[in-house]
């Protein structure tokens, strides 16, 4: 059943306006919904069931011939009535294109798109952003991450949930957190709470935990027509089958507004592990300019414990082993660009011993590390976003590959490492491995290699070279030795080789994706997330000293092609 009403409602005593609607009973498990590429204002929509909001989200709502359809998953409601309606009076046409089936015969070529990525996780439909609440339980790595189920742009911050049994090959599940009346569900994390300090348990399966920031309207109508800022409330859902289905908690949110405390409206992105020394559940929680410590017996209630200034947002607290030795240990915590200090930290206070430092640059922000790995792997895996671009298509953005975080001494003292996690060799296809040759060599090696998915390993000796230079297709890297840097595509991007470099000799691992260029130097010192040129023809790789009469060695060269984590 679906009919269109169109009636009058008076908002307050100063507002009044037509609001549209469909009513549908559910007996598909989709709605579908069209969407266009236009820039026209987008529809907020809401999703109501026995009066009670359930959803609310924002859509580009295509009125004819939509560029994508994206879907609506509404299994939980079957056989129920649900109003789907626009607010603040917004008319459109597309409302009587929405329809229901549990077929989407339109991702027929999914993950086959011109500029999907082969090598990395995007979404089936829509915008990603930040990873959220990634942890390991029972064979599975999951994935959540901040999605708009319903157009290529940011907004109408979900938490996606995907899972892999091997950091490659991902099952996207259904939407794990909505948008609803309170608010967005912004950016956490996620925890399994094994002695169900909370209270959340009621099956037979160990409960799945969520912290997230939640945005709260003092009047929702009013902050859609005049900016009213929003406040920044951590917020709680708990899953007790695996993360397939979540429940809020009635008594979010868990830590609320600190403005008056603060002096400021940052108040996000909470990031939370058990800290066995002192049998206490720790968040380290944006605030301000830095970071703040909070402590909790039960993940309801929690404690503030210290603050220290330093950073922007999305921190993360963690452990790892210096050199590998589990006896001696340093405490990282980072932010969202790729910042990291070091220190000790006794469960209420983070005293900084080294730093800032940076590990990574390019089109990179807000990674995280997995919670709950076994100890019988031991490995601190981190997954981040890459900020990489997919224009006209129905999707946007994407992660970037997974890789193993560590520390190493080095000359400069102690610094963090990051390499892909050795996963990445399950997806090798043919191979070619070569010692010992000139660039003249590996060009030759490498010139009927055309595909456009790629893991690259180059030992490299310079001889007498001031810089140097990889060609993929049209993008271009440099190296130049003289002022330590690397140019991406003639200056456009520089990014300094932090280390001080004395010896001539670099380790370059590489992985090559259709949009992207992820690029691991000196056994992951240093990292560059870069985009490709996506509207050239690709005309395969190569390697070029600056000048003919100056060369580099190539000790050593791997050239693996891959398969798709999709096949």
């Amino acid at each position: 059943m679906r009919k269109i009403i169109f009636y009058v409602m008076i908002f307050n005593s100063t507002s009044m306006f037509a609001q549209q609607f469909i009513e549908l009973k559910v007996d598909s498990k989709y709605i579908h919904l069209p969407v266009t590429h236009d820039n026209k204002d987008e529809t907020r929509l809401e999703l109501v069931l026995n009066n009670n909001t359930e959803q609310v989200f924002d859509i580009w709502l295509a009125d004819s011939d939509p560029d994508f359809w994206v879907f609506l998953d509404v299994s939980r409601y079957d056989q129920k009535k649900v109003i789907i309606r626009t607010q603040y009076g917004d008319e459109r046409e597309g409302l009587d294109l929405i329809y229901q089936s549990d077929n989407r015969d339109y991702l027929k070529n999914v993950y086959k798109e011109k500029y999907r990525p082969q090598l990395h996780f995007s979404s089936v439909r829509g915008w990603n952003n930040d990873p959220n609440g990634l942890i390991y339980f029972e064979g599975e790595y999951h994935l959540f991450y901040q999605h708009n189920p319903y157009g290529p742009a940011w907004g109408n911050m979900h938490w996606g949930h995907a899972k892999s049994n091997n950091l490659l090959n991902w099952v996207q599940l259904p939407e794990a957190l909505y948008p609803d009346e309170i608010g967005v569900a912004y950016s956490g994390s996620a925890v399994i709470d094994y002695e169900n300090t909370s209270g959340f348990k009621t099956g037979n399966d160990d409960v799945m935990v969520a912290i997230y920031t939640t945005t709260w309207f003092p009047d929702r109508y009013e902050e859609s027509k005049t900016g009213q800022k929003q406040l920044e409330t951590q917020s709680l859902a708990y899953s007790n089958d695996k993360g397939l289905t979540w429940t809020k908690y009635k008594g979010n949110p868990v830590i609320g507004d600190r403005r008056e405390l603060l002096g400021s409206t940052n108040n996000r992105d909470p990031n939370v592990f058990w800290h066995e020394p002192t049998d206490k559940w720790v968040m380290i929680l944006f605030e301000r300019i830095g970071m703040s410590i909070f402590t909790s017996d039960n993940l309801k209630d929690w404690k503030y414990e210290s603050h220290f200034e330093t950073f922007w947002e999305c921190p993360e607290l963690f452990e790892l082993p210096i050199d590998e030795d589990s006896n001696n240990t340093k405490w990282v915590v980072y932010d969202a660009g790729g910042d990291y200090v070091l220190g000790d930290f006794d469960g209420k206070e983070f005293k900084i011993t080294s730093g800032a430092h940076n590990y990574i640059d390019g089109e990179f922000y807000a990674a995280q590390t997995f919670e709950n790995i076994p100890s019988s792997d031991g490995r601190r895996i981190q997954i981040g976003w890459a900020t990489i671009p997919t224009p006209e298509m129905p999707f946007n953005m994407m992660m970037a590959f997974p890789t193993q975080l560590t520390l190493k001494t080095g000359k400069e003292g102690v610094r963090m490492f990051n390499k892909p996690v050795r996963e990445i060799s399950e997806l090798h296809k043919n191979k070619k491995i070569l010692n010992n040759i000139t660039p003249q060599d590996a060009n030759e090696a490498l010139v009927n290699i055309r595909s456009e998915k790629l893991h690259l390993k180059f030992k490299i000796e310079n001889i007498n070279a001031i810089m140097y230079t990889f060609n993929f297709g049209s993008d271009q890297l440099t190296y130049s030795i003289n002022n330590n840097k690397f140019i991406f595509n003639d200056e456009e991007k520089v990014f300094k080789y932090l280390p001080e470099f004395a010896s001539k000799s670099m380790n370059l691992e590489i992985i090559l994706d259709k949009t992207s260029i992820e690029v691991f130097v000196d056994e992951g010192r240093f990292t560059m997330v870069l985009p490709r040129s996506l509207e050239t023809e690709y005309d395969g790789i190569s390697i070029v000293p600056g000048d003919e009469e100056l060369t580099v060695k190539i000790k050593s060269l791997e050239v693996y092609e891959m398969k798709s984590i999709w096949e």
